[in-house]
């Protein structure tokens, strides 16, 4: 393309609406554009009246969202959020980034496989085109990715780290401690650092006798009022499946299975409850997302990816394990946010590890999607 100029060296209308947008000359540099000297002055053809309109719909909108996406990155480093320089960089240039929890790692999974699991999730996504933002707070530092010597020290800190949700992240990080971002306060990180994919295992909901207890997780309402692309495995089975489906069409919020009719849940693909919508490939997901960013919904997507068949846990088997677990639950008087560490190591230690390796295969079969998306939007978004 070419960047028109009034003859004599004088800004003409096309730079003028440049810089209307926000444009410079090295600007227009940046994009590829040639500066010739074509028209005289008084002379506006509609070739050059085609080139305004092109500044206008194309070439500054995309200016300005990498100029966004910069201060945007400067705006958090200013308020104390600490960006890891790949994920920075990334940022900056726009380009695919996939958001990851670090409760999997502290709180999900004893050590060292909690480590293993964070190193090989994030080379997946490396590896699908995307760069991966695993997010914590440490010290008191809300971090956007972490270095492999953040990863070995959250690793070996495991329960230790404080489990956060929003609701924990202002008197974790007044207290100076380490949290682990649990889906709701990962996603809130994620979402102000404008990254538009998050991948986890699976989201929390609504737990089984919910419905006297009112025990529903943040993960639910954070995903009704922030747009982020939850890639997950589904629902934790532990939790009520069919009343968390209904929290979530309460919320407004999206819910898709990927590749399958029927609502995954978690370790197994199976929970006799079927997605309100199906998507089969990155792209289709991506246009979900895209339309969601547009209109401004303000709301969450959920795709639930099933595990892949091969890893799936006999559904029978973990819910027998599920039962027993629930059980001693409500004999040891567990509550709060103990409940689902408590439930998953029970079910683990029941399915005699099963689970457990059905978990590590899951998350990294979710973090092949995400990136797959996040690749998919970015391409749409430029």
């Amino acid at each position: 393309m070419k960047c028109f100029e009034w003859e004599g060296g004088g800004v003409g209308e096309l730079e003028q609406e440049g810089r209307d947008c926000g444009l410079r000359r090295r600007d227009f540099e940046a994009f590829g554009i040639v500066k010739v000297t074509m028209l005289k002055a008084g002379e506006l053809s509609d070739m050059f009246a085609s080139r305004i309109a092109t500044i206008r719909r194309h070439i500054a909108p995309r200016f300005l969202s990498a100029r966004s996406s910069h201060a945007n990155v400067e705006s958090l480093e200013r308020l104390g959020i600490r960006i890891e320089p790949n994920v920075r960089k990334a940022l900056s240039e726009g380009l695919p980034v996939v958001a990851l929890e670090s409760t999997i790692i502290s709180h999900g999974m004893p050590y060292p496989q909690n480590l293993s699991t964070a190193k090989e999730v994030e080379s997946v996504v490396k590896q699908h085109g995307a760069t991966p933002a695993t997010i914590a707070i440490l010290n008191g530092v809300p971090c956007i990715g972490l270095t492999e010597e953040e990863l070995e020290f959250l690793a070996q800190c495991g329960s230790a780290a404080a489990k956060t949700s929003r609701r924990d992240i202002a008197q974790v990080i007044s207290r100076g401690v380490t949290g682990a971002t649990t889906v709701s306060a990962t996603m809130f990180f994620a979402a102000k650092a404008g990254i538009h994919v998050f991948v986890t295992g699976g989201i929390g909901g609504v737990h089984r006798l919910g419905e006297s207890t009112l025990d529903i997780s943040s993960d639910l309402t954070e995903l009704g009022r922030t747009p982020v692309v939850v890639v997950c495995a589904g629902v934790k089975s532990i939790l009520d499946i069919p009343r968390t489906l209904e929290y979530l069409e309460t919320q407004g919020v999206t819910v898709v299975s990927y590749g399958t009719e029927e609502f995954p849940a978690f370790f197994t693909s199976k929970s006799g409850c079927k997605a309100p919508c199906r998507v089969d490939s990155p792209e289709q997901c991506a246009a979900i997302a895209e339309s969601n960013l547009k209109l401004e919904l303000q709301s969450g997507i959920l795709i639930a990816v099933p595990i892949p068949d091969q890893h799936s846990a006999a559904a029978e088997h973990v819910e027998t394990a599920i039962q027993t677990a629930l059980q001693e639950m409500r004999e040891k008087n567990v509550q709060g946010n103990a409940v689902t560490p408590f439930l998953l190591k029970r079910v683990n230690e029941l399915t005699g590890g099963d689970s457990l390796a059905s978990n590590i295969e899951l998350i990294k079969n979710n973090a092949r999607v995400g990136a797959q998306i996040s690749v998919a939007l970015q391409e749409k978004m430029r």
